[in-house]
């Protein structure tokens, strides 16, 4: 058996705990304040929870790679693809 990744060649962003400690480690610096900041207002129960789904998200965004480059480029409308119509959709 190794410690090493089953695959390490893999592109996947492993996925975080649901913890308020794994969110605030994988976030940095104006984000994991304003999270500590959110998360510590956030009450019991679904207020809480969705909180913390709330960051978690943008903690898993964030760990992918070229996140930054690609809004960038969105907001600057470059690389952008057309989608299909829907079907039975107008022309």
């Amino acid at each position: 058996m190794s410690a090493q990744p089953e695959h390490p060649a893999d592109p996947r962003v492993r996925p975080l705990p649901h913890t308020i400690d794994a969110v605030a480690d994988a976030l940095t610096g104006a984000k994991r304040m304003a999270f500590y900041a959110e998360i510590g207002q956030a009450e019991e129960g679904e207020p809480l929870n969705a909180t913390l789904r709330k960051w978690w998200m943008e903690a898993m965004f964030d760990q992918q790679p070229g996140r930054d480059q690609r809004l960038a480029d969105a907001a600057a409308g470059r690389g952008l693809t057309s989608l299909p119509h829907p079907v039975g959709g107008e022309e």
